[in-house]
């Protein structure tokens, strides 16, 4: 039974209690104090046992009480400390304890929270354990976005309820840019894991072009079904897509299948030629073939896949003008004169792909979503993810992603392979117009690089995610080389006059 003031769970036995300290792992984050109170026998030690062994995937790792030695902690995913309490001589011996410092890093675990109530932080999730039959009750409360992520993880294992897993053990596997969240999800002892994508429904963001928010005119993916919409159509092709187990479209919860862990990059993150090339090869197939842009999906529902428009590429050029430039420039903006060139300049080079070839796009094609499949063969060697966001629009943007992959340094040797494979597999087909096909990857390399040569700087100074500052350099540089192509010529003589070069970092 659950309020709008706490959350209240009748835990049948030890193995409810591990379930939730599961579903608990899942929800905190750094920052987070989780106060365990109950008296003793009631579980408290059993479920942060629970939590901290679902934070290192590993239930063997070995959790010794703290009760003499008040504070054990343990540098997992999210650094975790656990306290407990019980022997605390004066609250104000918890500063001596560093529990200051741990909050700040991570995560804090205190049983016996009532020891130093006034030295613990006001914004604290509270779970209180108490016997109950032949089970124990939890009682939770939390506010704000604790609460939030807390009824989240619990209504995900309501749909694990409802799929016919009820005993499942979950474990976080990822996240995105986005706001996206992964789980590894193991029905039983001994099955193969299956993944489940957690993807919350968000309020509609401000306005910013034409009254709408900026996924409406990105056209961004806002709910699960062009997911399931395009996979399912992927897999009609032959393609290895996942096959979509479950879903819930209203709380954008799916139990998809796993394509496999295995990516493109080495053990040393560099690219494997091999995999790249089989990629490449993967791409020129989905390109010959005639993408549907309307797809059954659901009861009655159909999926319109939209065209990579003129509003969309220009909202994301954009990001030079509203964040790379500023950043560079120390907080300057562009002038009023740089944009209106800029913006004019894209609207010319937009006016040229009027004529390229346009089919499916998924829209980042590159190492993060590609899963190698050694043992399989042909196009299925190849695991599609991430195509929720995917469009119809020139066929090249893709080849863009993969040939200039944005997370890792495609050398000018690959990048020449890579382009001679997918260009001798299209020069097979009839009407294939290779001069018109490369003016148009030129124009989407130099569309897909402006982009992310903002986005970087966006999600660093709004987002407060700097790692991905890193691969600005490499942006730059790929830019330079779609510059060289003479119908770029305006916009390389922009770049050159705003300061933007490839030596920028």
């Amino acid at each position: 039974m659950t309020t709008s003031d706490a959350i209240s769970l009748f835990l049948k036995d030890e193995a409810a209690t591990i379930r939730l300290g599961e579903d608990l792992a899942l929800a905190l984050k750094a920052g987070d104090c989780l106060a365990l109170s109950g008296d003793l026998g009631a579980g408290k030690s059993s479920l942060a046992r629970a939590i901290l062994r679902a934070m290192a995937d590993d239930e063997g790792l070995e959790v010794p009480s703290p009760t003499f030695t008040l504070v054990q902690s343990y540098d997992l995913r999210i650094a975790v400390s656990h306290f407990d309490l019980y022997r605390l001589g004066d609250p104000a011996e918890l500063t001596e304890l560093g529990f200051e410092e741990a909050l700040q890093n991570g995560i804090c675990l205190v049983e016996w929270p009532e020891m130093a109530k006034s030295e613990l932080p006001a914004e604290r999730i509270t779970l209180t354990l108490a016997h109950e039959g032949s089970g124990r009750r939890a009682t939770i409360k939390a506010a704000g976005a604790q609460n939030t992520r807390i009824h989240r993880v619990l209504a995900i294992r309501d749909f694990l309820d409802d799929a016919g897993y009820p005993e499942a053990r979950r474990r976080f596997l990822t996240g995105d840019a986005s706001l996206r969240a992964y789980e590894a999800i193991y029905p039983k002892a001994g099955n193969r894991r299956i993944i489940l994508m957690d993807w919350p429904p968000l309020a509609e963001g401000p306005p910013v072009l034409d009254g709408k928010p900026y996924p409406k005119v990105a056209h961004l993916a806002e709910n699960a079904y062009p997911f399931v919409a395009i996979a399912d159509a992927l897999r009609k092709d032959g393609f290895a897509a996942p096959e979509v187990y479950k879903v819930d479209y209203d709380k954008g919860i799916l139990l998809i299948e796993d394509l496999g862990s295995e990516g493109v990059l080495d053990a040393h993150g560099q690219p494997v030629v091999e995999r790249y090339r089989e990629s490449v090869a993967c791409l020129a197939r989905l390109h010959a073939l005639k993408f549907p842009q309307d797809i059954p999906v659901g009861k009655g529902h159909v999926h319109h896949i939209p065209d990579f428009d003129r509003t969309a590429m220009k909202m994301e050029v954009r990001l030079v003008l509203d964040w790379h430039l500023p950043w560079k420039r120390q907080g300057a903006p562009a002038t009023e004169a740089e944009r209106a060139e800029y913006l004019a300049i894209w609207d010319a080079l937009i006016d040229e792909l009027a004529t390229a070839e346009k089919n499916l796009l998924l829209r980042d094609f590159h190492s993060p979503n590609i899963i190698w499949r050694e043992h399989e063969s042909g196009i299925r060697k190849i695991g599609l993810i991430d195509f929720q966001d995917a469009m119809i629009g020139p066929t090249a943007y893709d080849l863009t992603s993969i040939v200039q992959d944005a997370r890792v340094t495609i050398e000018p040797d690959l990048f020449r392979q890579l382009m001679d494979d997918y260009l001798t597999l299209r020069r097979a087909e009839r009407g294939f117009d290779e001069a018109g096909f490369m003016k148009a990857w030129a124009i989407m390399s130099a569309q897909r690089n402006c982009k992310l040569a903002g986005l970087w700087v966006r999600l660093l100074q709004r987002d407060g995610k700097p790692g991905y500052l890193k691969h600005m350099p490499r942006t730059l540089s790929y830019l330079h080389v779609a510059l060289e192509h003479e119908t770029l010529a305006p916009l390389r003589d922009w770049c050159a006059r705003a300061g933007i070069g490839q030596s920028e970092s």
